[in-house]
Parts: C-alpha cells; sequence; structure tokens
C-alpha cells in the first residue's frame, strides 16, 4: 500500500494557485518552527464576499504542499461562509487521506485560509467572533 494517494502526489506534483497575489483583499499566514511547514493564502474578494482568486505559498513537505493546493482548490469561486466552514476533515477526504503523522499540514490548511478571512475582516471594520478564528500565535503543528 502506497503511503501518499494518488491525489495527494498529483497535488505535489502539480500544485493547483501557487503564487502571490498583489494587494490582496485579505492574506493568512500560520505554521510552526518545530515541524518546518509554512502556509500562506492570498485571497482576493469580490463586493458579493465571494472568492475569486486566491494563491498560496507554502514551504514544507509534500504532504502540506498538497494540503495547500487542495483547499484552494475547494474554496475558489465560494462565499467567504463556506470558505470559513472548511475543515480540515475535508481538505484530507478531497486528498484521498493523509497517513496519520501529517494530519497538521491539513489543519494547517484550514487555519491559513481562516486567517486570511481574518484579516479581510480586519482590514474592512467587519466584526466577527474571534473565536472562530485561530490563535496566530497558538502552534498548530502537532507530531
Amino acid at each position: 500500500m502506497a503511503l501518499y494517494s494518488e491525489k495527494v502526489m498529483d497535488h505535489f506534483r502539480n500544485p493547483r494557485n501557487v503564487g502571490v497575489i498583489e494587494n490582496a483583499d485579505g492574506v493568512g499566514e500560520v505554521g510552526n518552527p518545530v515541524c518546518g511547514d509554512i502556509m500562506k493564502i492570498y485571497l482576493k474578494i469580490n463586493d458579493e464576499k465571494v472568492i475569486e482568486d486566491v494563491k498560496f505559498e507554502t514551504f514544507g513537505c509534500g504532504s502540506a504542499i498538497a494540503s495547500s493546493s487542495m483547499a484552494t482548490e475547494l474554496i475558489m469561486g465560494k462565499p467567504l461562509s463556506e470558505a470559513l466552514a472548511l475543515t480540515n476533515q475535508a481538505v484530507t477526504e478531497a486528498l484521498d487521506g493523509l497517513p496519520a503523522h501529517k494530519l497538521h499540514c491539513s489543519v494547517l490548511a484550514e487555519e491559513a485560509i481562516k486567517s486570511a478571512v481574518r484579516d479581510y475582516y480586519d482590514k474592512n471594520g467587519i466584526e466577527y467572533d474571534p473565536k472562530d478564528f485561530p490563535d496566530p500565535e497558538v502552534e498548530a503543528c502537532h507530531v
């Protein structure tokens, strides 16, 4: 049995939505120096609060890159409410699974998206409940 699914390998070898959005409406960065994975998500959001573009930069392992790539695919064209509802489990399922010791990569993807949405809310004076967002000071990697 292979350690990684074909989807993980595809998103690692051919990541979607890699790059930077200049003047992004929301930017979120999460990571942990212990495991070395760092993810940065850029969002372009239209007037209807729909994600019209999303890019990522990830420094990390293949699972981190694949998780970032899949997460961006899952939120592209979606309203912010749906992006906020994306879970690490959904990212993992969309990749046809991750090894247990790599599940933290999907958690980082979820948290990077939430961090970018939070940044958008902050920049635009939109109220939110802080408990709905990860604390950027909390280490997300649990290895």
